[in-house]
């Protein structure tokens, strides 16, 4: 293929109801249910309040990670701290680093940064979190590394029950990911590891942000 051609992306079909926002009542039973197992949950009503309250919890000159997410980039946060100047960004730093020489401190770097930002790829009703990755570099900083997490997560990743959010990822983020990345570098992605994070040992070391609209996948 040369350069004047356009990409070949494989689609994967993708089951639409998932792009669906939840409803109040079960937003409120997903939030009392996170409380409930450790989590600091707030509610907000769309991604402008979600990137402004993310802001606030962030302190300038912070150490901040953040997974390879449509939902932060969607927002507008990883440009924010990547190149505002106003934090000390990882992605930046170790993107620039030579992984054939230097994969043991970006490894390290990764691991446990004082903030991680992501998303998830669903959240149950009764309060579990569902963490899918390609390479696992974010489950690490999310599971334990990390000295506080702060995720936001699209309504419409709400789902009533893990059977159900193993469903959302197989046929609906998965295959929109799959079709991002090909366009973005071409490759496919792929579902290597999952965590399932039940409750949060040390309660308000993860900050879950509920955002009403819908944002990411």
């Amino acid at each position: 293929m040369n350069a004047t051609e356009p990409k070949t992306i494989e689609r994967l079909p993708v089951n639409a109801e998932f792009a669906r926002p939840a409803d109040e009542a079960a937003i409120e039973r997903t939030a009392e249910a996170l409380r409930g197992h450790g989590f600091d949950v707030r509610v907000v009503d769309d991604g402008d309040a979600a990137r402004d309250l993310v802001l606030t919890l962030i302190p300038e000159g912070a150490e901040v990670g953040e997974g390879a997410s449509i939902t932060m980039r969607q927002l507008g946060l990883t440009a924010v701290i990547d190149e505002s100047g106003r934090y000390d960004a990882l992605r930046p730093r170790t993107r620039a680093m030579d992984r054939a020489t230097q994969m043991r401190e970006i490894r390290k770097l990764g691991a446990a940064p004082d903030f991680q930002l992501n998303s998830v790829s669903a959240v149950t009703e009764d309060g579990r979190l569902m963490v899918v990755s390609m390479t696992g570099s974010q489950l690490g900083p999310i599971g334990f590394g990390a000295g506080r997490v702060v995720l936001v997560i699209g309504s419409q990743k709400i789902v009533p029950d893990l059977e159900t959010a193993f469903r959302r990822v197989e046929e609906y983020s998965y295959p929109l990911e799959d079709a991002n990345l090909q366009e973005a570098i071409g490759r496919h992605t792929a579902i290597n590891k999952m965590m399932i994070v039940n409750a949060e040992f040390a309660p308000g070391r993860v900050t879950v942000i509920l955002v009403r609209q819908p944002v990411g996948l």
